[in-house]
């Protein structure tokens, strides 16, 4: 397997020999996971596969998770859902948090003054 780490413009849409050619996978694997919702393709004009670059990631996301946890692809579309939607839970409590913090100080700042 020979994967190419060359920069893509975030704009670029990748056919899927190109796609397959930088990620070291099948094309047929590549369709089965497009099939499966686990990587977003659009069609272009001629009806081929199209993917975006930021799929490069999702991909060895995809593979790291797969080898590591030994689960089938089926279920691995749960899987990542459940990350992602634990990601955002973080990040939503880490704002949280902050503003939390920011107003505590204001409050102790202006309860203090009395």
């Amino acid at each position: 397997m020979t994967v190419h780490y060359l920069p893509v413009p975030a704009n670029h849409r990748m056919s899927l020999s190109e796609f397959a050619d930088r990620s070291g996978t099948h094309p047929a694997q590549l369709r089965r996971l497009v099939a499966l919702g686990l990587l977003q393709a659009t069609r272009g004009p001629d009806g081929a596969l199209r993917f975006p670059a930021g799929q490069l990631a999702a991909l060895y996301r995809i593979e790291r998770l797969h080898a590591g946890l030994s689960i089938n692809y089926a279920a691995l579309g749960l899987v990542v859902e459940l990350l992602d939607q634990i990601r955002e839970l973080e990040s939503a409590l880490r704002t949280e948090r902050a503003a939390h913090d920011a107003t505590r100080g204001w409050m102790f700042r202006w309860t203090s003054a009395d």
